[in-house]
């Protein structure tokens, strides 16, 4: 027996458990995934939607930390805007934008805002009815007053705090910490056995580990990294050629020997089944090149992987898939002007590329991508930044987003001693729209009819939105 062939057979259970766990292997995460969505596949959903033609894609782009997003969407009447720098500080502590140097843009009704100045690309995108801005939004058990938080009724768990509005923007269940479920996981568990036909690889992926907006009852996400799903060094790119040799000794060791203990032996079956779904995964990616060309940051990276996952969409067999991407950072008590003056202008320029990417795979009209932050930040300055707040404003894009226009009860008036409706104290603001009516905007363009099917998704959406209502909950989708 040569040396390889002794150090292969060397290899143990304990070792290769060792293994699988480290860098020149599947992520745990993969290997999770691939169990559960092997399991997955054979739980029928106990209710279908009727609504599934076609193959539609959504892409939650979730900035974590808080996008100060009143700087993001900023208003331009002459009083409004008045309002918003007084309300923003002065001086060295001044948060506002100069409102010469703001992006304009109207809404519909012609009232008059505009972008933070580094959003070029979302301007273009707006202009061209393929981006929606959506204001004042926020996690909401119902529809809340002033008298509602003073009395401390059924406001969501954790009130300003990031952990608890992440999980809830990701859950859509704002008055409970405990459910395990995120509605993008209880939507796929209505259409997955009527969409997939894939049963190793989840119609939900992230870029983010196993996100909770992604899991259900029974699917979770499939993960995977900017450059595709993880695989083992021996079975990956160059480094296979020359080495299957080793790669099959090692499997015929320690992925295919027969074990008497069922969890080694189901152990070693998902790591069999894990590679197999990331080399599948990875072989339907590679042959998809986009002309698009995308930020080489880390969203403008993820994005484009997600547009060649879509291009790979009938070789995957899947008709419906929902996305998960991160961008962390936006946690500003300090410097956020500089922060957002980068940041903002990435997210503009790696969201443009893929609404571009979506153009070229000629599924413009069948993606929509969407953000969503912890929450908005306080008006006020606390010097050089602002602090926790609830209310914040987000974007849409896509085909079949009806754009160039503001959706959503942006306040009238942003200037905390003329706004005591909505205003908790320090420009924090109360939203005006749930995020259950977002989300269900986009749970009915994604085929959930608007039944039981879609109280199965978001338990809470008729607090806002009545069963068979002819129109959508807010509108910035076609129907």
């Amino acid at each position: 027996m040569n040396a390889q062939n002794q150090t292969l057979d060397a290899i143990n259970r304990r070792s290769f458990i060792q293994a699988a766990g480290g860098c020149s292997a599947l992520s745990s995460g993969a290997i999770l995934s691939t169990l559960l969505n092997l399991k997955a596949s054979n739980a029928a959903a106990a209710m279908q939607p009727n609504n599934l033609d076609g193959y539609k894609a959504m892409v939650c782009i979730f900035l974590f930390g808080g996008n100060d997003s009143f700087n993001m969407l900023v208003p331009r009447e002459d009083d409004e805007y008045a309002d918003y720098a007084a309300i923003r500080g002065s001086g060295d502590a001044s948060l506002a934008l100069a409102k010469d140097d703001l992006l304009p843009i109207s809404a519909v009704n012609g009232r008059k805002f505009g972008l933070h100045p580094s959003m070029g690309e979302l301007k273009s995108l707006y202009d061209d009815n393929k981006c929606a801005m959506v204001a004042n939004v926020g996690t909401l058990v119902r529809p809340t007053t002033m008298a509602d938080y003073l009395a401390k009724r059924d406001l969501p768990e954790g009130l300003f705090s990031h952990s608890d509005h992440i999980r809830h923007w990701q859950t859509s269940i704002p008055q409970s910490r405990s459910r395990l479920t995120g509605w993008g996981g209880r939507m796929a568990d209505l259409v997955t056995d009527a969409t997939n036909d894939n049963e190793a690889i989840s119609m939900n992926i992230s870029l983010s580990g196993v996100a909770q907006f992604e899991t259900g009852r029974n699917v979770i996400p499939y993960v995977i990294q900017p450059n595709g799903a993880s695989t083992l060094a021996a079975h990956s790119g160059t480094a296979r050629k020359g080495r299957d040799a080793v790669y099959r000794r090692m499997t015929d060791i320690a992925l295919n020997r027969s074990y008497t203990d069922l969890l080694q032996k189901t152990y070693a079956q998902t790591n069999r089944n894990s590679i197999d779904a990331a080399a599948a995964f990875n072989d339907a990616v590679a042959p998809i090149t986009l002309n698009t060309a995308f930020p080489t940051s880390s969203l403008g990276s993820q994005l484009k992987m997600i547009a060649r996952t879509i291009g790979a969409r009938s070789t995957l067999s899947q008709r419906r898939q929902i996305f998960f991407v991160t961008v962390g950072g936006w946690d500003h008590h300090d410097e956020v002007l500089n922060n957002q003056k980068t940041m903002l202008e990435d997210v503009s320029k790696s969201v443009k590329a893929f609404y571009d990417a979506t153009v070229e795979l000629n599924v413009a009209n069948d993606v929509v991508a969407y953000t969503v932050s912890d929450f908005g930040r306080s008006l006020t300055s606390n010097g050089n930044g602002s602090d926790h707040a609830w209310g914040g404003n987000q974007f849409v894009v896509g085909g079949s987003v009806n754009g160039g226009d503001v959706f959503g009860d942006y306040p009238s008036s942003l200037l905390s001693d003329r706004n005591t409706d909505l205003d908790v104290g320090r420009g924090r603001v109360i939203p005006t729209m749930s995020v259950d009516e977002h989300a269900a905007e986009l749970a009915l363009w994604y085929g959930i009819a608007n039944d039981n099917n879609l109280e199965a998704v978001l338990p809470n959406v008729r607090n806002f939105y009545s069963a068979g209502a002819s129109g959508n909950p807010v509108g910035f989708m076609k129907t």
